[in-house]
């Protein structure tokens, strides 16, 4: 894995669900490239802090990195992401078809750009891993998947509504690319036993995928500015994701 010291980092304009513009946060190394790109798709909290620099941290590994907001709609670009975050929440979060749509104008950026290698991967923590998951069951204009702690994959039907009419678990049959999943053993949502069903559901459609669970760790344990950050097993994660973003996103 190269890095790069010098990156070009700013907010764009990009289309998104139906053709509506929204703004994204892009990061991409210094040089003719080419690159791997790599979709990051946002938590509930919202388009925050953490995700901006984590584009830039795959920046500096060499990809081509782009996290749209996907809760531009309910504030505006330049709005507080917690209140926007708690607005949505209010609302019962965002479509997921309207997240598929606003997701697949940030892969089309990536594959616009002249440096692009052609290999585009997606990632996501919390609702954006399940995110992640509904999106490479649904489209199949990405090359690896990497979903992190995603809660709701597995679902009853009472919680079924117009937003969230499909749980992703149901969806598993049209995984159209290989899956990396880390969760923490201490995590209520997604609980082991949730992470089990998702599994099971994994190998009975025989998918392409690894999934590493975590010891003393529960949701989020990526996040360095909460509590629940867990530095050892964070490390170890980043290095599961490079090796299998590496894996599958190299040409």
């Amino acid at each position: 894995m190269s890095f790069y010291r010098g990156m070009i980092c700013e907010n764009l304009t990009i289309t998104g669900d139906k053709g509506t513009p929204i703004t994204a946060y892009v990061a991409k190394p210094s040089g003719p490239g080419p690159f791997p790109g790599v979709v990051l798709i946002h938590h509930v909290p919202g388009w925050s802090e953490y995700y901006i620099e984590t584009a830039r941290r795959f920046a500096h590994a060499g990809y081509i990195a782009i996290c749209a907001n996907l809760y531009e709609r309910e504030g505006g670009s330049d709005a507080n992401p917690d209140d926007v975050a708690a607005k949505v929440r209010g609302l019962g979060g965002i479509a997921d078809s309207q997240m598929v749509g606003d997701t697949a104008g940030a892969v089309a950026w990536v594959r616009a750009q002249p440096e692009h290698n052609g290999k585009v991967g997606l990632i996501g923590s919390c609702s954006g891993g399940r995110h992640t998951f509904i999106y490479a069951c649904q489209r199949q204009d990405v090359d690896a998947a990497v979903e992190l702690w995603g809660g709701r994959v597995v679902m009853d039907k009472e919680a079924l509504n117009a937003k969230t009419p499909v749980a992703p678990i149901d969806m598993t049959k049209d995984l159209s690319c290989p899956l990396l999943g880390l969760f923490g053993n201490d995590d209520r949502a997604p609980s082991p036993e949730q992470v089990n069903q998702h599994e099971a559901e994994l190998k009975n459609h025989n998918k392409t995928y690894e999934f590493h669970r975590y010891d003393g760790a529960g949701h989020g344990f990526f996040y360095w500015n909460r509590p629940m950050y867990r530095i050892e097993q964070c490390m170890d994660g980043w290095s599961k994701i490079h090796a299998f973003f590496g894996k599958y996103l190299a040409k």
